[in-house]
């Protein structure tokens, strides 16, 4: 009886270990990619209602054009598939080659570094997320 006792402990400790490491790793998304057609951008926010890109390209979100208004339908991610991915394509006749920064904004009022692109770029005293267009994309 004890030996079953010990058992049952046992496999309880080893599933909620398992799942608690689980819900520790998260999954690892890579930086943002070049596609034929634009650069895919991609952020892990289950909980999120909206999420979007600011950069240089699309004026910080609307943020340093002249309303100066924040518009999260600027850069806007979707998650299609609801599995608590975003992504959206810039098409490159929307982001122009050379260096851009940017930060991810979840629910219009969190502005954070891409966690999944360790290139970035501090300017005026802020630290940004930092992606290189090449001239001919595809080719590095």
């Amino acid at each position: 009886m004890k030996r079953i006792s010990v058992l049952i402990l046992i496999f309880i400790m080893v599933i909620f270990t398992s799942s608690t490491i689980t819900n520790i790793i998260k999954r690892r998304l890579p930086p943002p990619q070049l596609q034929e057609e634009g650069v895919l951008f991609s952020y892990e926010a289950p909980y999120a209602k909206t999420v979007s890109v600011a950069g240089d390209w699309n004026s910080w979100g609307g943020t340093s054009s002249a309303s100066g208004r924040y518009d999260p339908n600027i850069g806007k991610m979707t998650d299609a598939d609801e599995d608590g991915v975003w992504e959206v394509l810039i098409p490159y006749s929307e982001i122009s080659p050379g260096r851009h920064q940017y930060k991810v904004v979840i629910d219009s009022n969190t502005w954070v570094l891409d966690p999944n692109n360790f290139e970035t770029s501090t300017e005026g005293g802020f630290t940004n997320s930092l992606i290189i267009i090449p001239e001919k994309p595809g080719r590095e």
